[in-house]
């Protein structure tokens, strides 16, 4: 008989616990959820101060029963299910279903699977936290309330098997919104102007036609007759150069991840829908086999904080010194202004260990769980690297002549590379034609020689479709949902048939 029953959530955590705790310690799983409200009545008295019923889930009679003789035959049960208000529930839920004595039960909580913090967990056992039990009510309590609601009158309107819900109905709102904001979209026609220009000493650049008159009268080309009109101006015009501005500019590393804004930059980066990054994190998080033991990679992936502990800045401080040197590490991370909506209870994303790098451990590892694990890795030591710096000139040239015209030349050299050794962000918007460059030397009042003037006819693009990175943008930028609801909810809204995704765009 062992003296102490361990229960948690999937039966890939019990592998990887199990090495940390003596014989005296049994693991067994819940496999998620053992009791929810009813499939096919309300469950929920709305006259009793919204009182829910709850049931035993089908597939989970045997596993309770299980879990009640176990507990029979141990002196205390640890309640380790995840560390989260879903995972507090379970935990009362299993207490409720199993009819455990309340001195019998300790819950336990730990944000990452290494052997200190199971310990550390196991010493400063507690209670089941009722107000988080409560939360997670609530929001189940709304999903049914509108969903059961709504979704037999899509059944019945539309067609079998449709749903609605708290979430997942918002989200398919936004892209419709989105839809009519493109239907209805009117392009504007406008000229984008440019003179290749050369110096003294036959350097080339180009520069874009910005104002008129002067440098603060913002100028544009809406048609064709205005543009061949200024293109003859600039054509018999002369060039000086009227200001140079030199100045040093600092980009700041990126904090690390949450659960949105990793769904984001792996959708971005590795073009994963949210669902597939969240089943790859899990497994990062329950335990890999390394070197034939199994090791929880990362920290608890469903969190809305950046916070992360002293203990993991040192350790990358320490990796940045012995890998980089240590120039680049950077201040203390200080923490963003925290949101009224996050729950703060985990620290960020991180990898557990400074002991394996990625490609360290690559051979170990699938290559998809590679993929995650080094975008995780990399943006947790960039986060803690000092910011990169740029030397950014920019350029203005008054070109006189019939009119006066003013045009803009910015381009910027990497002074310091900083956390861009090791990192750099995805982005939604497509790349800009006129990037940043390198300059010739330029000077105030140098004359310059025109080469050619460039006129481009184009029209205002209607705002751009959503992807899955910047819906769940959207919705956490509205406070909708929560870390653990973005994945199943796009996959729903898609499986449902009331979103198709084309070329990444929803």
């Amino acid at each position: 008989m062992k003296k102490y029953l361990v229960i948690v959530e999937s039966p890939a955590k019990c592998k990887t616990i199990n090495k940390f705790l003596g014989k005296d310690y049994h693991l067994m799983a819940s496999f998620g959820h053992v009791r929810d409200l009813p499939g096919k009545t309300m469950g929920i008295d709305i006259e009793k101060n919204f009182e829910p019923k709850y049931v035993t889930m089908k597939d989970k009679s045997k596993v309770l029963k299980d879990i009640k003789q176990a507990a029979k035959n141990s002196e205390l049960v640890y309640l380790a299910t995840d560390p989260d208000r879903e995972g507090e529930a379970i935990a009362w839920h299993i207490a409720q279903a199993t009819k455990l004595p309340k001195d019998k039960i300790k819950r336990i909580v730990f944000n990452e699977i290494t052997e200190a913090a199971i310990k550390q967990a196991i010493t400063s056992s507690r209670t089941i936290d009722i107000n988080l039990v409560y939360a997670q009510q609530a929001r189940r309590v709304l999903d049914r309330l509108i969903g059961y609601t709504l979704s037999p009158l899509l059944s019945k309107k539309i067609q079998r098997g449709l749903s609605a819900g708290r979430v997942q109905s918002v989200a398919v709102k936004i892209i419709c919104k989105r839809e009519k904001e493109i239907q209805d979209f009117v392009p504007r026609e406008y000229w984008v102007i440019e003179t290749d220009l050369k110096t003294a000493k036959q350097d080339m650049f180009t520069a874009k036609l910005v104002a008129k008159d002067s440098i603060k009268e913002k100028f544009e080309v809406s048609n064709e007759n205005d543009a061949k009109t200024v293109k003859d101006h600039l054509e018999s015009s002369t060039y000086t150069i009227d200001d140079v501005v030199k100045k040093r500019v600092k980009r700041n590393p990126p904090v690390p991840f949450i659960t949105s804004t990793l769904q984001q930059e792996a959708s971005r980066k590795l073009n994963w829908t949210a669902k597939k990054t969240m089943m790859m994190a899990q497994k990062l998080y329950e335990g890999l086999d390394i070197n034939g033991e199994s090791v929880g990679l990362i920290t608890y992936m469903r969190t809305d904080s950046v916070r992360l502990s002293d203990s993991s800045k040192k350790a990358a401080r320490d990796y940045i010194t012995t890998t980089y040197s240590d120039k680049y590490i950077g201040g203390s991370l200080k923490p963003s202004k925290k949101k009224s909506n996050i729950q703060d209870a985990h620290e960020a994303i991180r990898p557990v260990s400074t002991a394996f790098p990625p490609e360290k451990i690559k051979n170990d590892l699938t290559t998809d769980h590679f993929k995650l694990y080094k975008l995780i890795w990399d943006r947790f030591i960039a986060s803690q690297m000092k910011a990169a710096e740029y030397d950014r000139t920019q350029v203005v040239i008054c070109a006189k002549g019939k009119e006066s015209y003013f045009l803009r030349v910015t381009g910027s050299v990497l002074f310091f590379d900083g956390f861009t050794r090791v990192y750099s962000e995805g982005s939604d918007e497509q790349k800009d034609d006129n990037q940043e460059k390198t300059l010739p030397l330029l000077q105030k009042q140098d004359p310059l020689t025109l080469e050619k003037v460039n006129s481009e006819q184009k029209f205002t693009q209607p705002p751009p479709r959503y992807s899955e990175a910047s819906l769940v943008k959207e919705l956490e930028e509205l406070g909708i949902g929560r870390p653990s609801t973005y994945a199943p909810t796009l996959s729903t809204i898609q499986d449902r048939g009331y979103v198709t995704k084309e070329q990444k765009k929803l």
